[in-house]
Order: C-alpha cells, then sequence, then structure tokens
C-alpha cells in the first residue's frame, strides 16, 4: 500500500487530497499545526476508509516544522511515494501594507519549505524510480499581484524545471494551479469574498480528482476547471497593465487553500 504525505491537511483543499486518497486505499501522514484537529481527521479517515494515518504537527513557517517534514520524507523504511505541498496563506492588502515580517513568512512558507520538502522527497523517489510530487500553486502565479503571486509564479517555475530535469527517473511533478475555491483560505487571512462572482468558485472535491487525474497523465502543470483555463489563456494575451488592473478589480488574490 503507498503513502502519501499532504501539508495543509486539515481543511481546503488538502483536506480534499486527504479524503480522496484515503478512499483510493493510499496510507497518509497529515502535517499541520493543529494537533487535535490532526488527530480528529486521522481518527475519521480511518475508521471510515481503513487507512493508517499518521500525524505530524508541524508549523512550515519555522526551521523546526520544515525540518521534521523533511526528516520524515528521508525515511526509506517508511517511503512516501506522493508528498502534495499544500500549506499555504494569504495576506490582506497590498505592497507595502503588509508588514515585512508577514512577507518573509510567505516567502518560507510558499518557496523554501517547498523547495525543501520537494528535494527530500524526490531523492527518495529517485532511488527507488517512482514516486510523484503536487504542488499546489495558484492561477495568481500568472497575473501581477504582489508576494502571493510572485510566489506561486516560483512555485510554477520550480516545478516544471524539477519535473525536465527527473524526466527519466519514474518521479512526477506537477504545479496545480486553482482559482477560487470554497474553503476556510479568505476567511483566516481576513479577505472579503462578496465581489468575487459565483462562477469563479471550485469545489475542492471536484478540483483534487481533476488534479490527481492530470498527475496520471503526466501533465506538469494542472489548471483543474474548463472555466479558468479559458480564462488562462486570455491572460496570456492580455497586456501585462490591463492584468494588474483585473487582479485588483476581482479581489487581492486568486486562493487555492
Amino acid at each position: 500500500m503507498t503513502t502519501a504525505l499532504i501539508t495543509g491537511s486539515t481543511a481546503g483543499i488538502g483536506a480534499a487530497f486527504a479524503r480522496k486518497l484515503a478512499a483510493q486505499g493510499h496510507n497518509l501522514v497529515l502535517v499541520a499545526r493543529d494537533t487535535k484537529r490532526l488527530g480528529e481527521q486521522a481518527t475519521e479517515l480511518h475508521d471510515r476508509h481503513g487507512i493508517e494515518a499518521e500525524v505530524l504537527s508541524a508549523d512550515l513557517s519555522t526551521e523546526e516544522g520544515i525540518s521534521a517534514v523533511e526528516q520524515r520524507l528521508a525515511d526509506r523504511k517508511h517511503p512516501v511515494d506522493l508528498l502534495v505541498n499544500n500549506a499555504g496563506f494569504g495576506n490582506k492588502g497590498r505592497y507595502l501594507e503588509v508588514s515585512m515580517a508577514d512577507e518573509l513568512t510567505m516567502i518560507k512558507v510558499h518557496i523554501e519549505a517547498v523547495l525543501r520538502l520537494t528535494s527530500a522527497a524526490t531523492e527518495s523517489m529517485r532511488s527507488r524510480g517512482r514516486g510523484g510530487v503536487v504542488n499546489v500553486a495558484s492561477v495568481a502565479a500568472f497575473l501581477p499581484r504582489g508576494t502571493y503571486g510572485a510566489s506561486k509564479a516560483w512555485v510554477v517555475q520550480f516545478t516544471q524545471g524539477a519535473a525536465k530535469d527527473l524526466a527519466d527517473s519514474g518521479v512526477r511533478l506537477m504545479a496545480l494551479c486553482p482559482g477560487f475555491v470554497r474553503t476556510e483560505f479568505h476567511e483566516r487571512a481576513g479577505m472579503g469574498t462578496d465581489n468575487i462572482p459565483n462562477w469563479m468558485w471550485l469545489d475542492a472535491d471536484k478540483l483534487v480528482a481533476e488534479a490527481l487525474a492530470d498527475l496520471a497523465r503526466g501533465r506538469t502543470v494542472s489548471i483543474p476547471d474548463p472555466r479558468y483555463k479559458a480564462l488562462m489563456s486570455v491572460v496570456k494575451l492580455a497586456p501585462r497593465g490591463l492584468l494588474g488592473g483585473m487582479s485588483s478589480r476581482t479581489g487581492r488574490k486568486y486562493g487555492p487553500q
């Protein structure tokens, strides 16, 4: 039986990945900050699907948290076959309205943690000749919109480059780029969502099903919805100045978690 490790597993897209993978019979390593919620999630998934659900309480904005997950991913006796780097957050406010400490924390979680955990996982996977990594980015990666979008653009570029370098290793890497998803993400960030049209909202469970299908197809970037695929096709052709204005009118960010 294979094992998947999911960061940010207790809510939103991470929880949807946990539900889907458990239903498919995968054992899980659930990673988040809230120990109580992790325990409740592990018990529920074990009781419902009969899988083993290990919990690892870790804050990926800290050195200790990243190191703890790195060590678990490097464990050759209990290998991880699929890594889902989902942990992330948004900051309310425009550039220079957000504190430098919060901006640097975002870089720690969205970039440093993704780099280090992907590297720890793929090194072990490459030695076994199989494995997969899903790095959750956002369609914000394709829009000029602050540190959040820039960090997610890094996730996309890094994942595509790593996938190319590991193309013959048996290890698959994919950047997942959703749009607005109905999760706790915006509430935790204190962001209003009243100005977001209903058609732009995605269901986390459907999104995850499409993402896993894209990973199986060998895609390195997944935009898991026809509406957002069409929207991003338009974005590629639009002037950068217009994109900045569009992203301002539709909200602070496009948030996956």
